[in-house]
């Protein structure tokens, strides 16, 4: 059973070693995907192999952050205690440069502003000295 107080504590990755390169390269201010050597796939999230054609030769390379938002949602309600004062906020479905789609939510703006192909650019968040959380805002 989650106490009240542990309800109050937003999660925090837990890198695995499929992730964990992914994890260092945020906390350093870069995004990183993953680029199959031999059927050029790009993809995130990370894992131990292509998801295109399962190859397991796969190379970390620095994307460049930016995007265009496919689709997004705007919370007006919490989904617990611990988020209660980020409300409202926008989750975002942004299709990146590189290819692969990814949800994160927005920062620095107005939820209510965030549109469909609205361009943005990624933002590492550092919630502590050992993560940061992407997170996008309009570029």
């Amino acid at each position: 059973m989650i106490s009240s107080e542990d309800a109050k504590q937003k999660p925090v990755p837990s890198p695995d070693a499929d992730s964990a390169a992914l994890w260092r390269g945020l906390r350093d201010g870069v995004l990183l995907l993953q680029h199959c050597d031999d059927c050029r796939n790009v993809q995130y999230y990370q894992q131990g192999m292509c998801r295109n054609c399962g190859s397991e030769s796969l190379t970390h390379r620095a994307a460049s952050g930016r995007g265009k938002v496919h689709s997004f949602s705007v919370v007006h309600r919490a989904p617990g205690p611990a988020f209660k004062d980020d409300v409202p906020y926008a989750v975002l479905l942004v299709d990146l440069a590189e290819g692969p789609r990814m949800i994160r939510t927005y920062t620095g703006g107005n939820p209510e502003d965030v549109s469909f192909d609205m361009d943005v650019v990624l933002v590492c968040d550092a919630i502590d000295d050992e993560t940061a959380l992407p997170r996008f805002r309009r570029a």
